[in-house]
């Protein structure tokens, strides 16, 4: 019985041995081929999982606006009160749901670029209400003509056409007009060929921008997606601090093997700079 339980002892202990070995040798062998597959997949070129996924996001990507209505128009304009205006939003529409275009690989620097076509489709169950809700809000084209153009002469001249449109200082217009673009009044009177449409973010549905060049990982997959060129420049020549540089991705897709203790940086050609994040998801503003 004694010779039994010494064999049993001595059997698992020579097996948990052995597993122990094993599981040393194939601890790190097996992290090796993940990292091998990861590596291998993560590429951006034709063939992979991680250029299927980069060229159309199968996450849907949201763009949320709060509009601010102005609630005593005719006061300020009037008597120069001081404004007052109410938040109304979340409005949310769905953007870069479309696929990538143009899309051109160059195997001497290790570099893909393309185009992202624009687009926005409203989110009614997202949103407060319909793009048909209405605001009074600055009319943009009437506060920016006295800026662009001092001349007294000429600023009569603005006036009177102003006065003919029926525009003054505040407007009424829908969420629709005001971010994708309407036909303005007073521009329309204005005899210089200029563009009479005026928006938030007009022009933008049915636009491409671009052209990006990103790496795509092939020597050096810690560069994947990591933008090298926007438009053909590395900066924006907007801003005079390290904002005016463009680094990081373009949100759609990072690096893999990334740490918590990383910033991931990002550049959006929405706000024309660059930002970042951090693991606790809370934005801020960093240096590169």
């Amino acid at each position: 019985m004694g010779c039994n339980r010494n064999c049993g002892l001595i059997t698992g202990a020579v097996i948990g041995a052995v597993l122990a070995v094993l599981g040393g040798i194939l601890m790190p062998v097996g992290d090796m081929l993940i990292q091998k597959t990861i590596k291998k997949e993560a590429v951006l070129e034709e063939g992979t999982i991680a250029f299927k996924n980069w060229v159309k996001t199968g996450t849907e990507v949201y763009r949320q606006f709060w509009i601010f209505d102005v609630q005593n128009p005719e006061e300020v304009a009037v008597n120069s009160s001081r404004i007052k205006v109410k938040q109304k939003g979340p409005y949310t529409y769905r953007v870069r749901y479309l696929a990538k275009a143009n899309i051109t690989q160059d195997p001497e620097t290790h570099t893909v670029s393309f185009l992202q076509p624009n687009g926005a489709i409203f989110e009614p169950s997202l949103s407060v209400g319909t793009e048909n809700d209405t605001f009074t809000v600055l009319n943009l084209a009437v506060a920016a003509a006295p800026h662009l153009y001092p001349n007294s002469f000429i600023q009569g001249v603005l006036n009177s056409l102003i006065k003919k449109s029926k525009s003054s200082m505040f407007q009424r217009r829908t969420l629709k007009e005001l971010l994708w673009g309407y036909q303005d009044p007073f521009l329309n009177l204005v005899p210089y060929p200029i563009s009479t449409t005026v928006g938030v973010f007009y022009p933008y549905n049915n636009t491409l921008d671009g052209v990006y060049k990103v790496y795509n990982g092939k020597d050096d997959i810690s560069k994947v997606a990591i933008i090298d060129t926007y438009k053909g420049k590395k900066n924006l020549s907007y801003w005079l601090s390290y904002c005016d540089l463009i680094n990081g991705t373009d949100a759609a897709s990072f690096p893999p093997f990334i740490e918590k203790t990383q910033v991931l940086r990002f550049f959006s050609s929405d706000i024309c700079r660059k930002t970042c994040i951090h693991f606790t998801s809370s934005f801020s503003t960093c240096k590169p």
